[in-house]
């Protein structure tokens, strides 16, 4: 079996406020996702909440989740001092995604896998950065339905100068299987560290057991 990679990185989606923010952070979060599509029951406004999310620590990647978003709203997006990156988590094509690259800010294409065709899709949406998620009908991420993993690894291995996020109901109980699977570059979970009550807030205690599966000491 190939080893676990040595440091997976993490990545906290869906967070909603500062003392959220401040835990996963704590714990060792790498990047923390801010879902800006109003779709989503973790929809946050960004200009309402800019001055925290721009005073986290400058070596946690803060990532900003569009959904078919306009283009000139995505440039914009990309653009704001409280942004590091942009993820597209819509149905955002090989075209649109090639526009905002000539912009030169990083993101992230999120893909929706569902059969072969996903693995040749995988590196024409003009990043290196790929996150794969469960396909789960007409929704756009955060559903906790679990992702493909023998679907997911081929994809990882027929592609290896891509940075694979892996998502996709993601848990403390089943991560350290995922990446063990997969050997992903960073794995992304939003509604596996929620509180059960609240989707819009994270539950430290679930939060804390992740890393430590993700750190293999659980």
């Amino acid at each position: 079996m190939k080893p676990r990679p040595a440091c997976v990185r993490v990545k906290i989606c869906g967070v909603t406020n500062q003392a959220d923010a401040a835990a996963a952070i704590a714990l060792g979060a790498d990047a923390l996702g801010f879902n800006l599509f109003a779709g989503s029951k973790r929809c946050i406004e960004l200009d309402r909440e800019a001055v925290w999310i721009a005073e986290l620590p400058p070596f946690v990647t803060r990532v900003a989740v569009l959904v078919n978003a306009p283009i000139e709203e995505a440039r914009r997006i990309g653009e704001h001092p409280a942004i590091q990156c942009v993820q597209f988590h819509g149905d955002e094509d090989a075209a649109y995604c090639a526009s905002y690259a000539r912009s030169g800010r990083p993101f992230i294409k999120a893909l929706r896998i569902l059969g072969a065709e996903s693995i040749a899709e995988a590196p024409r949406y003009s990043t290196r950065h790929v996150l794969l998620d469960a396909h789960a009908g007409t929704a756009y991420g955060g559903t906790g339905t679990p992702i493909d993993l023998p679907l997911a690894a081929e994809l990882a291995q027929a592609h290896p100068t891509l940075q694979v996020i892996l998502a996709g109901g993601l848990r403390p109980t089943n991560v350290a299987a995922a990446i063990d699977a997969v050997h992903p570059f960073a794995v992304d979970v939003a509604s596996g560290v929620e509180n059960p009550a609240d989707p819009r807030r994270k539950d430290a205690a679930r939060m804390g057991a992740f890393f430590a599966a993700v750190r293999g000491g659980a």
